[in-house]
């Protein structure tokens, strides 16, 4: 460890005195503290050669006063912010809505509740206004329309696809032939647990599809009129020695009004909402030797940080969804982070806590806010996807009008009376996270964004050549994406 640490200075070309190393050496984390050390230096431009104690002390104060920094706000923006109105309305939030006990009842219940859901809105297609119930596609039917929910995926040894789906009077096999090649090729985006029409005939045994029907979304004609601005992020991962700590003070010098060009200002003077999808703290004992990684060990001094950090923003309404790296439980639907954790947070008048997922009104733009746990196992689940094809991933959520349609692989879900993962309403903005890179299309109207992150790039994106998009910061701005860059 002695030979690491001195080869450490010398690649950064500095020395150490003795008493220097000794501190160093006894630090817990002493790999991170020789990081910001070098780093400090650098920044600093000090012409200083030799590590001695008092570097060590300098550099722990102004860690201290970097703590204490107050970002005030642009008198202007004061101004304006305290003659405008910011109404909104949590449409759904599921927080103290767990009623289940786990039980198979209740997972019934839960399945029955996605079936009945997604039926509803299928049969708003009017060839399926009458269906034929699977229990009755037990004999030749020369025309069918049936609706079920897919068990199991399969390839027969000639290449055509099986399905097995199910609804609450039997089961049905549908054969989808390869020699359809559209049919077959829209039918490789199917995945277990989602709900689907088919059209087609059955030989009293088989069902032969024609047709794959999705309960999808109806395309928008006219957007909504907007006249203010939304700001959305997520994956700030406070507490991580990766959060990037400098580019999010620069994201609330702007949000105050305090930074980039006249242009930009007049674009934070324009912000009415504050929409945070998810890990906004690292947490603790997320995945193996998280440890490590942390800069701060402690989810509660975690909270008070980021408490800290949003504390400099009073005057608009943050809504803060949870993710699964904050404090909550971990199966979605996720309840709101609560005072346990995060008091300070909680305390903060114009901060909403809600839950992952959740759906609110902002002054009438309906926003869903999804942390986007599900993007595993859809990734995993279908062959070309990838994590940064975030935008096909939601326009397959928005389509299949669920945010996380495959039950009991990496997206734990809890069996709940009723489904909150159904997209009953077609929002006007769909946010999600989770992936750390940043995203925005339209599809048939909807803005769909992926809002990066605030952590750089981690030791396990690195294996996996996952590059975030750190300090990228999405504005929906009169109707029209801005891309903020808060980086240097």
């Amino acid at each position: 460890m002695s030979n690491e640490i001195i080869k450490k200075f010398q690649e950064a070309e500095l020395l150490l005195n003795n008493n220097a190393f000794s501190e160093i050496k006894g630090n817990n984390d002493y790999e991170y503290l020789i990081s910001e050390l070098i780093e400090y230096i650098e920044e600093n431009e000090n012409d200083q050669y030799v590590i001695t104690t008092q570097t060590i002390r300098d550099y722990q104060d102004n860690e201290k006063q970097r703590i204490h920094e107050e970002i005030k706000e642009n008198p202007k923006t004061r101004e304006i912010r305290a003659n405008q109105e910011t109404p909104y309305e949590i449409l759904m939030d599921v927080s103290n809505k767990s009623y289940t006990d786990g039980d198979i009842n209740d997972l019934n219940k839960y399945f029955n509740d996605r079936y009945t859901k997604l039926k509803k809105i299928i049969q708003e297609n009017p060839e399926f206004k009458q269906i034929t119930d699977l229990k009755n596609t037990k004999a030749n039917i020369e025309n069918l329309n049936s609706i079920g929910i897919i068990n199991n995926i399969n390839n027969t040894k000639n290449g055509h696809r099986i399905l097995e789906i199910e609804d609450p009077t039997g089961t049905g096999t549908v054969l989808i032939l390869k020699d359809m090649e559209d049919l077959y090729e829209s039918s490789s985006t199917l995945v277990k647990d989602e709900v689907i029409g088919v059209t087609g005939s059955s030989n009293g045994s088989l069902i032969r599809a024609d047709e794959i029907v999705h309960p999808s979304i109806q395309r928008r004609i006219v957007d909504k009129q907007m006249d203010f601005s939304i700001v959305f992020i997520s994956d700030v991962h406070i507490g991580s020695k990766m959060f990037d700590e400098k580019a999010f003070n620069r994201f609330i010098k702007w949000i105050n009004g305090n930074y980039g060009d006249e242009k930009q200002q007049d674009l934070a003077n324009d912000v009415k909402y504050l929409v945070i999808g998810g890990d906004l703290v690292d947490g603790i004992g997320v995945y193996p030797n998280q440890e490590k990684e942390l800069k701060i060990k402690d989810i509660y001094e975690q909270y008070e940080e980021a408490a800290r950090l949003l504390g400099d923003i009073s005057d608009i309404p943050i809504i803060l969804s949870p993710g699964n790296h904050d404090a909550t439980r971990l199966a979605e639907p996720q309840p709101a982070i609560t005072e346990k954790y995060a008091k300070d947070l909680c305390n903060q008048k114009n901060i909403e806590m809600v839950s992952n997922p959740c759906i609110m009104d902002l002054d009438n733009i309906k926003v869903q806010v999804y942390h986007g746990r599900s993007f595993d196992d859809i990734v995993m689940a279908l062959n070309g996807y990838t994590h940064a094809d975030t935008d096909k991933i939601m326009r397959l959520l928005l389509e299949k009008r669920h945010l996380a349609p495959i039950y009991g692989e990496r997206t734990p879900l809890a069996s709940e009376f009723e489904d909150y993962m159904v997209i009953e309403d077609v929002p006007d903005i769909l946010h999600t996270g989770h992936v750390h890179i940043n995203s925005h299309t339209k599809y048939k109207g909807v803005h769909m964004i992926n809002s990066g992150t605030f952590q750089k790039q981690t030791e396990f994106q690195k294996i996996y050549n996952i590059v975030p998009t750190c300090g990228q910061i999405p504005v929906i701005n009169h109707g029209a994406l801005q891309l903020l860059d808060f980086n240097e």
